[in-house]
């Protein structure tokens, strides 16, 4: 069996599609790693890239995509709708197949060290590989975001690794290793922010709502319309289809139709039938009912 980890990075440009390509193609030009998904988004100015390999090779390409974020952006001039602490936002290593999370937990610190010897960036750990309670959750730690952190460094938020200081342009750092997680958004055809993040509220488990859900309100430009955007952190505690019927109904109750979901970056396929099940009524509807995953298993 292949040991293989996924890494989805989440970096602070979702504008130029020139600098965006600048960084898929160091993820592509890394033997060993395969590119699956590249998503990037003018409103929130964010990509995510969803790449798997072997541990050693995801590393190498996870390296090779920070020089050319450090190069590229620079966060002194940096605007966009999500909260962020740096240049890299967030680094989390996933186990697929073949590695665990300890292993996981262990690929992250490493990365952490290397990054921030390398390029003398502040860097916190998250998740699985949070060393302290109060860092698990990523909200937690990005709350003062970029251009909060500064005057935290030396009381709440003293880094795990690496220097004190902001990097002049690249901010900070978080990294960890966890469970697949499923970023999924759902737009209102309304432009009533305040709702969307009522909805937020009421739904995220931080508030007493669905749990194994993190969500936020958002306000998009192109066309202008409010955004429920979420993290399912874990689709076996709360599915897909529960969190759409949940913003659904709170949205007809204030008199607004939902427009549309919207993934970014990759779901697993048991997520996918667990939503088709649930639509379609189907008892025992398993991966094993799929012609494709017949053969290909």
């Amino acid at each position: 069996m292949p040991r293989l980890v996924e890494c989805v990075p989440n970096v602070s440009e979702g504008r130029r599609g020139d600098v965006v390509d600048r960084m898929a193609d160091a993820i592509r030009s890394s033997e060993g790693v395969r590119l699956l998904d590249q998503t990037s988004d003018v409103d929130h100015n964010r990509s995510v890239f969803t790449y798997a390999g072997e541990p050693e090779p995801v590393l190498a390409a996870t390296h090779a995509l920070v020089d050319v974020v450090y190069r590229e952006v620079d966060m002194r001039t940096h605007k966009g709708e999500h909260p962020r602490l740096g240049a890299v936002d967030v680094v989390p290593f996933v186990p697929l197949a073949g590695v665990t999370m300890d292993e996981c937990i262990a690929l992250a610190h490493r990365f952490g060290s290397e990054v921030a010897q390398r390029h003398s960036v502040p860097v916190f750990y998250y998740a699985k590989a949070a060393t302290r309670p109060e860092r698990v959750r990523l909200p937690d730690i990005r709350k003062p975001e970029y251009e909060g952190l500064a005057g935290l460094l030396e009381t709440t938020h003293v880094p795990d690794v690496g220097p004190r200081r902001l990097h002049d342009t690249a901010g900070a750092i978080v990294v960890g290793a966890r469970p697949f997680l499923i970023a999924f958004n759902i737009e209102l055809d309304t432009t009533e922010l305040k709702l969307a993040q009522q909805i937020a509220k009421e739904i995220r488990e931080s508030s007493g709502g669905l749990p194994a859900i993190q969500a936020k309100g958002f306000m998009l430009t192109d066309p202008p319309r409010a955004q429920v955007s979420m993290n399912v952190l874990d689709f076996t505690v709360t599915s897909l289809a529960r969190v759409w019927r949940e913003v659904e109904s709170r949205a007809s109750a204030a008199g607004i139709n939902v427009l549309r979901g919207e993934l970014i970056g990759l779901i697993p396929l048991d997520a996918a039938l667990q939503v088709a099940a649930d639509a379609l009524k189907l008892e025992g509807f398993t991966r094993d009912r799929v012609i494709e995953t017949r053969f290909l298993e």
